[in-house]
């Protein structure tokens, strides 16, 4: 099959996090299938042009344009990009769209509906019941008619589900599709005395929390150190004055490109990431893929996977029941050894990419079908 598959964002920072992971993992694995296999994008940060590959996948980029001030990832455009897969739609078997409530999805996948291609959308959560200013203005003319109209959705959650049916007034397109990691060959040490978070720094995720943890090691476990590694998103500054306001061994490193965000898990011995009502965060199942014991919340929507695989630590969301959580890795060494070897055999088996492939290969061939 030819396919295409969009997605909103590409940096060198890894800004758009786990979406674009997602994306590149899911063509990745079809691509070794024999599949032809394109990913398209809008993208920001390349002085000298944007790279025409992803992890091997072909990559048609586009630059990035700031239509909305003040509106994050949803107020980016690209008239290029929307203009080459109005063009080039017609010439693919089915169109993946990572969609979000944004001015690149919703208008790339309305382009692909126009042309009469099917295409599937997959929303990472992004598309809740919302009243905000955007969704009013987004849902009449884009968001309704493009999951309408789309021959299946995916949701991660079954609150994601509940709302999807809710927006577009169906349930019969819906489909659970769980994200996979592809296997790694690195292998965390879970005695190093290294905590960290790689993820974006955005207030839903709480990095402030890792200072917290910071100090109340320092008391006991001097040698540990916690380490931040991700893009900004709005909390960069009060966490640099947190960090400046303690003598804890506690820093952020800045942002990394998502090629050496498993490198960078494997000097670690535990990942923590302290998120709210996080759908499916796939730092966590690519920190379980090198090893590491995990540490995240009861609000997750990993936390009855890192439950049922033994994986890590699920905790209530306070700071003090993270900081529990971390202390019960590190004051057992022979339990974080056996959480990092669960995650791993996890992360390889029921939680690997074939299973994802094999389910999108079925959906792909029914929609083309429909």
């Amino acid at each position: 099959m030819r396919i295409l598959s969009v997605v909103t964002l590409v940096s060198p920072d890894g800004a758009y996090g786990g979406p674009l992971r997602v994306a590149v993992n899911q063509a990745s694995e079809l691509q070794s299938r024999g599949h032809d296999v394109t990913i398209a994008a809008a993208c920001r940060g390349y002085p000298e042009g944007p790279p025409r590959e992803l992890s091997g996948v072909p990559a048609r980029l586009f630059p990035a344009r700031r239509l909305v001030p003040g509106t994050g990832f949803a107020g980016l455009s690209s008239p290029h990009l929307l203009r080459w897969v109005s063009r080039t739609a017609t010439s693919f078997d089915i169109v993946h769209v990572h969609v979000a409530r944004d001015l690149i999805t919703l208008p790339a996948a309305m382009a692909v509906r126009r042309r009469g291609v099917p295409y599937v959308l997959q929303t990472h959560g992004m598309i809740n019941e919302s009243h905000n200013l955007l969704a009013r203005l987004a849902d009449p003319l884009l968001t309704r008619p493009v999951l309408k109209n789309a021959a299946r959705l995916f949701y991660l959650t079954a609150t994601e589900r509940d709302d999807l049916a809710a927006i577009v007034g169906r349930s019969d397109a819906l489909e659970l599709l769980t994200n996979g990691v592809p296997p790694s060959e690195l292998a965390a040490d879970t005695s190093t005395p290294e905590i960290l978070y790689l993820a974006r720094l955005a207030p839903r995720k709480r990095p402030g929390l890792m200072v917290d943890i910071a100090k109340s090691l320092a008391v006991d476990h001097p040698h540990y150190r916690v380490r931040l590694v991700g893009p900004d998103e709005g909390e960069a500054a009060s966490l640099e004055t947190e960090i400046a306001g303690t003598q804890a061994d506690v820093r952020w490193e800045g942002a990394l490109s998502p090629e050496h965000t498993l490198s960078r898990m494997a000097q670690a011995g535990i990942y923590v990431l302290p998120s709210i009502d996080e759908p499916y965060c796939m730092s966590v199942l690519e920190a379980m893929s090198v090893g590491l014991p995990v540490v995240i919340t009861n609000s997750s929507g990993l936390a009855s996977v890192v439950r049922s695989t033994g994986a890590g630590v699920v905790t209530d969301p306070s700071v003090q029941g993270i900081i529990a959580g971390v202390r019960q890795i590190i004051d057992n060494p022979q339990l974080a050894q056996q959480m990092g070897q669960a995650g791993r055999r996890a992360a390889a088996d029921a939680l690997g990419m074939p299973a994802v492939a094999d389910k999108l290969e079925q959906i792909y061939e029914a929609s083309r079908q429909q």
